[in-house]
Order: structure tokens, then sequence, then C-alpha cells
């Protein structure tokens, strides 16, 4: 009976240990390697400055003012839809935040652990506005502009072959040379998540040509990726997002966190690190929680500076509102 304790404790010191790699790699080296996007308008894009911005860009910002004390401490890996997951998998990257579709076969086939849900999105087609098209079912025998390895291919084939409509693709590696491509005319309509398609609208040389379709074909909730066997890290992912959110229904911003960490509100003093050790059962000092919310803001301040109405994508919040006002974003409690 000894021993078969021992041998479960030794083997339960072992999962820590591995358990704990990412995080411990992550503090040796000093900055997070995360991997985004080769350039989604209101994700991740480089600026005028080559500074890459965007929500996807604002979460690893987050994470790294939780983890390093320090938003600035990212490199940004921009990865393509084919080498986004084998980047994961071989540990050049830390994290995945690149507009990547949460699935079945991909929680259960690529030894990658799926985080929440950060952004609530569907399939959509951009067209040409002197097409006439306002319906997918109007596409009947369209060429469509598609990227490789991406959930748009399947859903595509499932969507036309089930109303049976035929199509022709025309399929794309890199997203820029899909975008060029349905610019020059190539393809009938251009189809993505119809939050890129909004994105990638804004810098087409005349956007007012261009619009997508309001009607989708799928469920696309977007989020993190890491590697599965490290529950520690994934934890710290996760539990960053649902700081944001939390942040939002406390009404903490990145102007008055610290004020908040100072009141009264017991669950604003666990959220922030003035009550309770929530930070060292992840590793991480007490004041993570408070470091990401000073460094990017809540949930609704990512999301309206990035893809809302202060950005040039103006989105509706719609299923990514909070509960409280008709959406989907609920933070578990911090108790």
């Amino acid at each position: 009976m000894k021993a078969w304790i021992l041998a479960g404790a030794l083997a339960l010191a072992g999962m820590a240990g591995a358990e704990a790699q990412t995080l411990a790699a992550v503090k040796a080296r000093g900055v997070l390697n995360c991997g985004v996007s080769q350039g989604f308008a209101g994700f991740s894009a480089p600026d005028s400055r080559g500074e890459f911005r965007g929500l996807d860009v604002d979460y690893c910002r987050a994470v790294a003012a939780a983890v390093l004390g320090d938003a600035t401490k990212v490199r940004y890996v921009p990865l393509t839809a084919q080498a986004r997951f084998t980047a994961l998998q071989t540990g050049e990257i830390d994290v995945l935040f690149r507009n990547s579709t949460q699935t079945f076969l991909r929680d259960a086939s690529l030894g990658l652990n799926q985080g929440p849900v950060n952004f609530y999105d569907g399939q959509g087609f951009a067209v040409r506005r002197d097409a006439s098209v306002g319906k997918v079912q109007e596409l009947d025998g369209a060429t469509i502009c598609v990227a490789q390895g991406t959930t748009h291919e399947l859903n595509l084939n499932d969507v036309f072959r089930a109303r049976g409509m035929k199509f022709s693709p025309v399929v794309f590696e890199r997203i820029d040379t899909m975008y060029e491509a349905f610019y020059a005319g190539r393809c009938d309509a251009m189809t993505q998540d119809a939050s890129a398609l909004a994105g990638a609208l804004t810098a087409a040389r005349d956007p007012a040509a261009y619009r997508v379709l309001e009607e989708t074909i799928s469920k696309e909730p977007l989020g993190p990726f890491t590697r599965n066997g490290d529950d520690q890290w994934s934890n710290i992912i996760a539990w960053t997002h649902y700081a944001l959110i939390e942040a939002e229904e406390l009404g903490i911003t990145a102007a008055n966190a610290e004020a908040q960490a100072a009141g009264a509100n017991p669950n604003a003093q666990r959220l922030l690190g003035t009550a309770g050790e929530f930070g060292s059962r992840f590793g991480l000092d007490n004041r993570w929680a408070l470091n990401a919310i000073r460094a990017v803001g809540n949930y609704g301040e990512v999301f309206e500076r990035n893809v809302g109405q202060g950005s040039t994508l103006k989105l509706r919040r719609g299923l990514n509102g909070l509960w409280t006002q008709g959406g989907l974003m609920y933070a578990i409690p911090f108790r």
C-alpha cells in the first residue's frame, strides 16, 4: 500500500513538472512567443510602424502582462493556416491566437488544447456590389476563393453539396494572395470568417465596391490553442480570458483598475489580487490579472478598440456581448 502511494505521488510530481514546462520556459526566456495571423485587420496586422495590432494581439499582450508583468514582452510569429498548428506542436510558439476555429477533430486529433472562445463568428462571403448577389443560394456555379487548411474549405463543400449547388474553388495557401486574387477578379466571391472579410474590405483599393453578405453558413468559435499535457499553462491562458470578461462585468477598466483593486468590492479584490492567493496557484504574481487588465483593458475595451465601433470594422457586439446583455460572454467566478 505504501509503495502504491509512493508511486502515485511520484507520478503526480512528474506530471506537475511536465505541466509547468511552458510557464518555466517563458519566464526563463523573458518573452512570450505568440502565434498570430499574417494579416487580419482587427485581429492581428502590422500598423504603419510595423507594430502588430488587433484583438488577438491584445490577448498576446494580456498574457505577457499576466506572466511577465510587461505587455511588451511578446514575439509575434505570423503563421499561415497550414503552418499554425505545427508551430505550436513543435514548440515554436507558446500559444496560438490566430483566428482559429475550435472543432471536435482539432480537439481530438492534434494533441492540442482548445481554450475558451474569445470571439464568436461565422463563415461569410464577400462579393462585388455590382454582381447583384444578395444570398448564398445565388452563388450557385460561382468561382470562390478560399484559404487552404481551414474549416472554410470543409464548410464550403458541405453546405453547397447539401443545397445541391455547384462551385469552383480557387484555393490559396496565403491569405494576402487570396485577397489580391479576389480584388483582381479571379473569383466571383471570397469566403472566410465574416469578421475577417469585413476587415479585409477596409483595406481594399475601393472598399465601397464590395460587401459581405449578411448570411453565414457556419459556427466559427475562435479562441486560443495550447499544447496538451501542460494544464498549468492552459489554465493561465483560459483564466486570462475570464479575467478580461470578469473585469467588464464589474466595470473595471484599464484606467480604473488600480483604484478598483483598493476598493471595497470583494469580487474586484479577488480578481485584482488584493484578497486571496489566486496567482500563486498558477505560479504567478498575485497581481497577474491586474497587470493584464491595466495593459489592454477589459474585454469590452479590447473588442471596441479593435473590431467594434472604435475601429474601422465597426462590428456589433452581438454574440460577443456579455451574457447580461444578450451575448455569450460569461466569466467563470473568481472564488
